[in-house]
């Protein structure tokens, strides 16, 4: 008998919840687990479920089921045809997991794992029906005749409306349709996270590593790419923000996520010209549609910095109005100084406020949301990293830590940044008959940006950069999915936005005023059956982009438009229920922003002078990515490798020069352009070597080369890796969480750099980290308890990717309590 024969489901007795998936030689068996009887039952299944019937000795189960067993295989051992399948919602091709299957002629069955798939083999010729099951989905029984080859077919489920006040039905939020590699944050691991901002918890994903300013500030870097190359959507709203700054990180609140997924292939045909290095999809859970009430609180101190974090989330539906649901959401968070290995970092607290609301009706035919957002925040920047003259620079790189070992406070002074972001979305969708879907989508962002410098009198309390920016986002599409193997989605996406430098600073804008409108047409098809999906998209961007500011009294104007198309294909394959490999090719582009264009000054949250190019022309690239993913009983691994050859690579790159004024001596930085080939490779995995103990590691290396003169390019991660084993205390009879964790980062030293810097690439590192985890059930209510060690050894260390590591050494230990209560 081979693995994966046949099906069999473990069930919890006490919470009739499916524990896994597995697969044993004899007719379909549901093979249930009690914690309470220590035994183990049988139960048989024909055309419909039989009685239970228990057997009470173990040794005597195993030799009845042998029993089976074999006659079971002398009587099919000349029958090899087998049935492959794939289950999917019919609205939006999200797999179903735990769907049952039934082939009645042949006494046989099977689930449907994570992916949707199924197979059911061994058998003979002959003319069959088979049933598809799912609660809350419409029956699907399909007749076919299996003769010298695999039956392999794509069923799509469709929704019932079902009176069970015991079920919880939510509304609608469309799936993550691609066949590049995905990988997501949620659950267990996402509430791990709370607390930290949105690059430092993604970090937590192979391939994925941070572009930071100081300690406060974090942007994601997907496969070496950041800023303008990385899209995070925001509950479906592409976020637009000044994020063409090292310092400007994205203005949102990771606590408006129940899922956080991370898209790693070259996304521009989906999503536009700004997703050409990945996409990473912050989504809240979807409202709830009858009667419910939850809310969620969030209580998290740390010991470095001071830092206290408080989020409250109120998630309800109504019972006189059905599915009408809505969700609020507030935060608030502050810290002060923190601290390296030694001494205190001057100016570094925070201080951020951030709201959120949600109000949905969702029908059979219709759905409607609104949304609105609103994130704040002030931090302050590292003093030191602003200095009087050339010579104080100079000295403070070669000393590598400020001279002073500085003090605790939570006043944040001068060079800061204060930013407030409005985020405002209506979307709604209508089926137009069972196979089509119209969706509408209208979002509003204000992004202000203020970047204080130290000033003279009345000029310290003026911004030196103060920005608005408008964006007006359009997006209406269609979806069509079939139960045949055909689905897609058409569309057309308009974005508007105008940027405007708020007079009065006193100082000569770094970028100038621009107005920019994008159009893209774009169209995706898909093809799924069985274990094979296809898909293949193509889009077409035009973009023009008018700028003026004043330098010297005289007027500067531009007016560019950039246009493109760009495509893609991959391939999604199900080599067994355990493991696959997908693929994907696409071409992407993007236009220069307009800092990359037209900066010319210092940039105050930076502590550096940007120079621009006006002749800079659009970047446009290949990414070939693959995947390879294995889930076994035990153990989870998945490997990652690409290749990204890009044509007129935009980088900032230090000059090796400085820059002398009144404000102080800051180092100079210009645009330049270059071909460029990025590749390299990421790994995960995971193995349980007990019901206790199980072990987890992962990693990634970038290459990322200037093909031109074969040199390196700056802010490239280096080559990483974490590992981590885990112990739990928990009893076999209780599923709630009792762990203990204990983790290692290990760092290369960045070798490949360019051979202009301001200072050597810092050198390798390791940290330690501890964390331990604990559930408690409050009566019917849920507590969720987590302390984290953080460099737990206090290490002094520098990130190569860290602007800052120039001036100062990173954070030092920090203990982390978190309490999260449900009710």
């Amino acid at each position: 008998m081979t693995k994966n024969q046949y099906q069999f489901k473990v069930w919890d007795h006490s919470s009739i919840t499916p524990i896994t998936s597995q697969s044993i030689g004899s007719s379909h068996f549901f093979y249930h687990l009690s914690y309470k009887c220590n035994f183990v039952s049988f139960v048989l299944v024909y055309n419909i479920i039989a009685d239970y019937f228990c057997i009470v000795n173990l040794k005597t189960g195993i030799l009845v089921s042998v029993i089976l067993l074999l006659g079971h295989t002398l009587y099919g051992q000349d029958c090899k045809l087998s049935i492959r399948g794939k289950i999917i919602h019919l609205e939006n091709n999200e797999p179903i997991e735990a769907a049952y299957i039934w082939v009645a002629e042949a006494e046989e069955g099977a689930v449907s794992d994570q992916n949707g798939n199924f197979t059911i083999k061994n058998l003979c010729s002959g003319s069959y029906i088979l049933t598809i099951q799912y609660l809350g989905h419409k029956t699907i029984t399909d007749t076919f005749n299996l003769e010298t080859n695999t039956y392999s077919k794509t069923y799509r489920m469709e929704e019932e409306s079902l009176g069970l006040q015991s079920v919880e039905v939510h509304g609608h939020r469309d799936a993550v349709q691609t066949t590049t590699a995905v990988s997501a944050l949620y659950g267990e691991n996402l509430l791990e996270s709370r607390g930290e901002n949105l690059g430092e918890s993604l970090k937590r994903i192979s391939g994925v590593s941070t572009f930071s300013t100081g300690n406060s500030i974090a942007k994601p870097v997907i496969h070496g790419m950041h800023s303008n190359r990385i899209m995070i959507m925001n509950n479906g709203i592409r976020l637009e923000g000044q994020q063409w700054g090292a310092e400007h990180a994205p203005e949102i609140d990771p606590f408006l996520a129940d899922e956080i997924t991370v898209v790693k292939g070259a996304e521009t045909v989906r999503y536009g010209p700004e997703a050409m290095g990945g996409v990473i999809l912050v989504n809240p859970a979807p409202l709830p549609t009858t009667k419910f009430s939850k809310t969620s609180l969030n209580l998290i101190g740390a010991s470095n910095g001071g830092m206290g974090n408080l989020n409250l989330v109120h998630v309800g539906g109504l019972e006189k109005v059905k599915g009408l649901g809505y969700r609020i959401q507030g935060s608030a968070k502050r810290s002060g100084n923190i601290k390296s290995p030694g001494y205190f970092q001057d100016n570094t607290g925070l201080s951020e406020l951030n709201l959120s609301s949600s109000l949905g009706y969702s029908s059979s035919k219709l759905g409607v949301e609104a949304y609105y957002s609103l994130f704040h925040s002030e931090l302050g920047i590292l003093n030191d990293s602003h200095t009087g003259n050339l010579s104080d620079l100079e000295n403070i790189i070669e000393n590598g830590r400020p001279f002073s070992d500085g003090e605790f406070t939570y006043e944040i002074l001068n060079p800061k940044q204060r930013v407030t972001h409005h985020l405002a979305k209506l979307k709604s969708h209508y089926h137009i008959s069972e196979s089509w879907k119209i969706n509408f989508q209208y979002g509003f962002q204000l992004n202000h940006r203020q970047e204080f410098d130290k000033r003279r009198g009345d000029l310290n309390e003026k911004a030196s950069l103060d920005l608005e920016l408008f964006t007006n986002t359009l997006d209406l599409y269609v979806n069509h999915t079939h139960k045949n193997e055909l689905s897609g989605t058409w569309g057309v996406n308009l974005i508007q936005q105008a940027n405007s430098n708020i007079p009065g600073t006193g100082v000569t804008p770094l970028i100038p005023n621009y107005d920019m409108i994008n159009v893209g047409m774009y169209a995706m098809e898909k093809y799924s059956k069985g274990p094979l999906e296809v898909e293949a998209g193509i889009r077409y961007d035009f973009r023009n982009v008018n700028t003026a500011r004043y330098i010297d009294n005289e007027l500067r104007t531009a007016d560019l438009d950039y246009q493109n198309f760009s495509a893609f294909l991959g391939g999604l394959y199900h080599i067994s229920p355990d493991l696959t490999f997908n693929s994907n090719f696409g071409s992407a582009w993007r236009p220069p922003n307009v800092n990359e264009l037209f900066s010319e000054g210092l940039h105050h949250g930076a502590a550096a002078v940007e120079i621009g190019d006006p002749n800079l022309e659009s970047e446009k690239s290949l990414k070939w990515i693959n995947e390879l993913q294995y889930d076994g009983n035990k153990t989870h691994l998945e490997f990652t490798a690409y290749l990204n050859p890009i044509q007129d690579y935009i980088y900032l790159n230090p000059t090796g020069e400085t820059y002398v004024s009144l404000r102080g001596t800051f180092n100079v930085y210009e645009y330049l352009q270059a071909n460029a080939l990025f590749y390299g490779f990421d790994f995960a995995g995971s193995y349980e070597f007990t019901d206790k103990f199980s072990g987890y590691v992962k990693g990634s290396i970038v290459q990322a080369k200037n093909t031109g003169d074969d040199s390196y390019f700056p802010f490239i991660p280096s080559n990483r890796m974490d590992w981590g084993v885990s112990y739990s205390f928990a009893k076999d009879s209780d599923p709630k969480t009792n762990k203990i964790t204990l983790s290692n980062v290990l760092v290369a030293k960045q070798n490949r750099e360019p051979e202009l810097d301001i200072a050597a690439a810092p050198p390798a590192y390791a940290l330690f980290n501890l964390a331990y985890t604990k559930q408690i059930n409050i009566g019917e209510n849920k507590m969720n308890l987590g302390l984290q060690v953080q460099n737990v050894f206090n290490t002094e260390y520098k990130d190569y990717m860290n602007r800052f590591r120039y001036f100062t050494y990173d954070m030092g230990r920090n203990v982390l309590l978190k309490i999260n209560y449900e009710f």
